[in-house]
């Protein structure tokens, strides 16, 4: 045995958007044992994996399509105004499970565009609260991922900037200080999740005070790399794994001290499961 000691950073995990949306699907599937969602509920394979085994179906917009009188669950990350019509059209049960923080962010950008404002939106291009943020102005909004994608010496002298509510708040002031310095009169909105982007510094402090960094997330989540990212820079013995059968002992040496951490998809379970599995090393 290493003797390793491990720690579980109480502040990862689900965000309270992402652990509604599952204790809404959680709640349904324990009374009727069946339901849809509209996109993976959360960006996390084995958290998906054992709703799916209590009864969850994951559905994309074209089977939605295809529905009429059923239920079906509205993730996180919300919904263009385009889904709500069809529900209605097709006599959908929506039940909403939308982030409050992005519906707030919905609204901001549809008054935005109803004053005809030059709407640009920091943000993952083809992200599911992307899309649901683009659908309030008609698509007719500009999506950056990173500022090099911008034509800074022909974009409007005036415009409206909107992030993704989980992007870097480091990265989006960058790009606000950028812009001005091009002269461009930018009507600044800081749209990030404060439970989501203050994680860049307090995974910073957990990071510096382990010998071995072992960060749980979902292959697919965005927000899963970028913070992983933060851990690595701060500690460069940090690991990305999916699941417990992906930890190494390799990684490890007599009685270091282990943090375990993980993404706002990342379960809490799913941490604990991974930190039995060094235990056992």
């Amino acid at each position: 045995m290493l003797g390793l000691d491990v720690t579980i950073d109480t502040k990862s995990g689900f965000c309270f958007g992402v652990e509604f949306a599952i204790e809404v699907a959680e709640e349904i599937l324990k009374q009727e044992g069946k339901l849809y969602c509209l996109g993976d509920i959360v960006h996390n394979d084995r958290e998906v994996k054992r709703l799916e085994d209590m009864g969850l179906e994951i559905i994309d917009h074209d089977q939605l399509k295809e529905m009429k009188n059923v239920k079906v669950l509205i993730r996180a990350h919300g919904e263009p105004p385009s889904t709500y019509d069809l529900a209605i059209k097709n006599n959908i049960i929506l039940m909403d499970a939308s982030c409050p923080v992005v519906l707030k962010l919905q609204n901001r950008i549809k008054k935005s565009h109803d004053k005809k404002e030059r709407i640009y939106i920091y943000g993952k291009h083809g992200h599911p609260e992307v899309k649901g943020l683009m659908g309030q102005t008609g698509k007719d909004a500009v999506v950056f991922q990173d500022i090099n994608e911008l034509d800074l010496d022909n974009i409007p002298k005036s415009i409206t900037l909107y992030t993704q509510t989980t992007k870097s708040k480091e990265k989006f002031y960058d790009i606000v200080k950028k812009l001005t310095k091009k002269g461009i009169d930018i009507n600044v909105n800081d749209t990030l999740c404060r439970q989501v982007s203050n994680r860049d510094t307090q995974l910073q402090d957990f990071s510096n005070n382990f010998d071995k960094i072992i960060f749980v997330s979902g292959t697919k989540s965005s927000n899963g790399n970028a913070l992983f990212n933060v851990c690595k820079k701060n500690n460069n013995n940090s690991y990305f794994v999916s699941s417990s059968e992906e930890v190494e002992q390799g990684w490890f040496s007599q009685n270091e001290k282990v943090g375990v951490c993980g993404a706002t998809s990342t379960p809490m379970w799913l941490m604990q499961e991974v930190k039995e599995k060094i235990l056992d090393f």
